[in-house]
């Protein structure tokens, strides 16, 4: 098949359209995965065993089964309980609290890379737990962790096609809808992957970069 630079130029706005999808998808789905990572992370510590072990359960639940599932449970099982969301919405559901899961145990891993003797430190000064956890825990284990949530973010741009099984048009969607016009796939699948291409690799860089800074 010839490619066919006109065709090109008349899809280019379509799938760009379809990034901008992917790039709210990505942004707002990290997030939420980063945020609500930080509070079940700080959950699966609780001295409450019951609160604990409820946590671990949904961290494995969710970690043990494809994100493909759950964006189709999401998707066709709320509406029964009378929650609706539009479709991109219940993506970024689906992605934010999928990725939590694994943020949290990242999380976890930098909170337990906290030197001990930083825990004995907040004791006898008797700092409240909150001013501890804030103050002191947190702004030490956080860095530790941030280039490993940045591979996450890219990993869940590249997953950001199969939010096309519950009808959101993401760069991908997009593209196979440019295609299907036309009958022609080969340009907008092409672009599509160019564009996965040259926004992924930098970023992959820009992680690599934050993991020497904070080893130093």
């Amino acid at each position: 098949m010839i490619w066919d630079w006109e065709f090109t130029g008349q899809i280019i706005p379509d799938v760009l359209r379809g990034l901008l999808v992917t790039f709210e998808a990505t942004v707002l789905g990290s997030l939420l995965a980063y945020v609500l990572g930080l509070v079940l992370a700080l959950l699966r510590r609780s001295r409450i065993r019951v609160v604990s072990w409820v946590v671990w359960g949904f961290i494995e639940f969710v970690r043990s089964t494809p994100l493909l599932v759950q964006l189709y449970f999401l998707y066709n099982v709320l509406p029964d309980f009378g929650v609706r969301l539009s479709s991109l919405t219940t993506g970024i559901l689906g992605l934010g609290v999928h990725y939590a899961c694994y943020a949290a145990e990242v999380y976890r891993a930098g909170i337990d890379g906290v030197p001990q003797s930083q825990w004995e430190a907040t004791r006898a000064l008797s700092l409240p737990p909150a001013r501890t956890w804030i103050g002191v825990i947190l702004p030490q284990a956080i860095p530790r962790v941030v280039p490993a949530l940045g591979n996450y973010t890219i990993s869940m741009f590249k997953e950001t096609p199969l939010l096309l099984a519950i009808g959101v048009l993401d760069l991908v969607g997009a593209a196979q809808e440019a295609g299907s016009d036309a009958y022609r796939y080969v340009e907008p699948l092409t672009i599509a992957g160019i564009l996965f291409l040259l926004l992924s690799y930098p970023s992959s860089l820009l992680v690599r970069r934050l993991e020497r800074r904070v080893a130093i």
